[in-house]
């Protein structure tokens, strides 16, 4: 039996900083405010964007009463223009359309919301790898939270053993909470040094990543 293999999306399935750094700055041009660099708003990237935007309001020492009126502008601005620069990373579609006729199930456990992560593996031709895609306003909870990876283990067919693939702090720390093997982007969106972020097996580029899960799985099967 094939595994089920979840991703992050963000950092690790797309490149999507540039999208992300145009919606947070439209709000700022709205508010009459100088523009963020993109390294800076990379730094809130994580946790979603009502976190991304609490972390803008913060860092501008905007009232934070404001954070629900910004937050419903800035994912305005970003659903507008969700996929204007976003691209999978290289060896993306390859890697996925291998681990598929291999007989794995595929998911996505994003924080972002499930709307314009829908549209972004749509629009990217990402889609038909994936059985399940839940977003940060899919569930009440959302990563760390374990539970948010395990619902979207759950909405996938019947597997053995469960692989997450995530480049982050944030999903570092949700697989290591659900107890799940977690396999590391290397080059995605984290903000510490690899050798600091909890992970089983790391990897640079897409085209590794069949030949690792299957070690994985290989893993987990002898400590059955």
């Amino acid at each position: 039996m094939g595994a089920a293999i979840v991703f992050d999306l963000d950092g690790t399935l797309v490149d999507s900083l540039g999208d992300i750094v145009a919606a947070a700055n439209q709000t700022l041009s709205d508010l009459d405010l100088p523009l963020l660099p993109r390294e800076v708003i990379g730094r809130f990237v994580g946790n979603g964007l009502p976190k991304l935007v609490e972390r803008m309001i913060r860092h501008c020492e905007l009232p934070l009463d404001r954070h629900e009126e910004l937050t419903k502008v800035t994912l305005a601005h970003y659903t507008a223009g969700a996929s204007r620069t976003t691209v999978p990373y290289p060896g993306i579609p390859q890697a996925l359309a291998s681990l598929q006729s291999q007989g794995h199930t595929l998911g996505v456990c994003t924080n972002k919301p499930e709307a314009p992560a829908r549209h972004i593996l749509d629009v990217l031709d990402l889609s038909q790898y994936f059985d399940a895609v839940l977003g940060g306003d899919s569930l009440t909870t959302r990563k760390p939270d374990p539970q948010h990876l395990f619902a979207s283990f759950d909405a996938l067919p019947a597997h053995g053993s469960r692989v997450f693939v995530g480049d982050s702090e944030v999903d570092a720390e949700t697989a290591e909470r659900a107890e799940i093997p977690f396999l590391l982007f290397t080059q995605g969106y984290r903000k510490s040094l690899m050798t600091d972020i909890p992970h089983d097996i790391a990897y640079d580029k897409a085209d590794e990543i069949p030949s690792l899960v299957a070690q994985m799985v290989q893993m987990s099967a002898l400590l059955k």
